[in-house]
């Protein structure tokens, strides 16, 4: 048998593909592990998916501003609600674009399920135009039905006299208002 320099001797083909061979056999074996018969459980992060330092939020009717909500920090969860763990300050406008009525509470959230906005801690409510202020622990807002409630207990100044009572429904502007059940002394008008 004659070899040429670029040529290699004649190897037998048993030998020729056990390079190939042994390394999948090695690849086969490293693959092999034990398998965990309880693996841990992956944990769901159940945090916020955003959070937003110094917010400001505006609502709009017809082109015209009806609300206009500052927050120190939301922070978006991923079911779309929100929380403001650090105050929230809400102006409401009247048609005319004049301030009607200011609220502020130490927190608030949104839930997304109910379109309802609920302020909690402290909330004060001044209606501009009347000179009325509004004190209560929790109020609710929707955006849909323009109406503000609440169940808990609330305070209600007005330069004449002061009326208290649990639970509490008004328009947003504060216009007009309901005290569920009503404490305390009145001046009744014949």
């Amino acid at each position: 048998m004659k070899v040429y320099p670029f040529q290699l001797p004649a190897i037998p083909r048993i030998f020729r593909h056990s390079g190939v061979l042994a390394f999948g056999v090695l690849l086969g074996l490293c693959a092999c592990g034990s398998e965990d018969a309880n693996p841990t459980p992956v944990k769901e992060y159940g945090g916020p998916m955003m959070e937003v330092d110094t917010i400001e939020t505006l609502y709009s009717d017809s082109a015209r501003l009806v609300v206009k909500m500052n927050a120190a920090r939301q922070l978006k969860m991923f079911n779309g609600d929100e929380m403001y763990p650090k105050g929230v300050n809400i102006v409401f406008y009247d048609k005319d674009g004049t301030v009607s009525a200011t609220l502020r509470s130490d927190r608030g959230k949104y839930k997304k399920e109910t379109n309802l906005y609920t302020v909690y801690g402290n909330v004060v409510v001044v209606d501009e135009k009347k000179g009325q202020t509004i004190r209560t622990e929790a109020l609710n807002w929707s955006p849909v039905t323009k109406k503000i409630h609440t169940d808990k207990f609330v305070t209600i100044t007005t330069p004449t006299e002061v009326l208290k009572g649990y639970g509490l429904n008004t328009s947003q502007d504060f216009s007009a208002y309901e005290i569920q059940k009503p404490t305390g002394i009145f001046d009744v008008k014949q």
